[in-house]
Order: structure tokens, then C-alpha cells, then sequence
């Protein structure tokens, strides 16, 4: 699911309905839905509440080079 829907789900009618449409499309259609450019713990937990499978944004990282990743997930996996 684009940033754009992302941005005011919290506080804009349209993209919520928006994404709740996209997530329950998906879902019908057995796909996995990803959300991009997630930027607070609000937006996090209201697509988590929706059903949105994966979810990807500067909320949990700046992006990093590929090689990076793994010493990422292993950090994240100590604390």
C-alpha cells in the first residue's frame, strides 16, 4: 500500500477507508498487503488493527544498504 494512503490515516477519512478497502481486497484475494512509509506508532497500530500483513518505514529504520539488514534484524532481536 502506497505512503500516499499511509500518510493521514489517522486523521483523514478517505485514506482510512482507503486502506481498509486495499486490506480486505487483498485479504479476498488471499495477497499479502505491505505497507510503505509507516512514520508513528498510530499509523503502526491502526493497520495492524486492520490486518495489513507486513509494514515497512522510517518508524522502524531509515533504509540501509542490503548488507546491512541482517546486523539490523540481529540488534533488534537482542534488545
Amino acid at each position: 500500500m502506497d505512503k500516499s494512503f499511509v500518510d493521514d490515516i489517522n486523521r483523514d477519512h478517505e485514506n482510512l477507508e482507503i486502506a481498509k478497502a486495499i486490506i480486505t481486497l487483498a485479504q479476498n484475494l488471499d495477497l499479502e498487503v505491505i505497507a510503505e512509509g509507516i512514520e508513528s506508532h498510530s499509523q503502526l497500530e491502526t493497520l495492524q488493527g486492520m490486518g495489513c500483513d507486513f509494514i515497512q518505514g522510517y518508524y522502524f529504520s531509515k533504509p540501509v544498504p542490503h548488507h546491512h539488514v541482517q546486523a539490523l534484524l540481529e540488534k533488534d532481536l537482542q534488545n
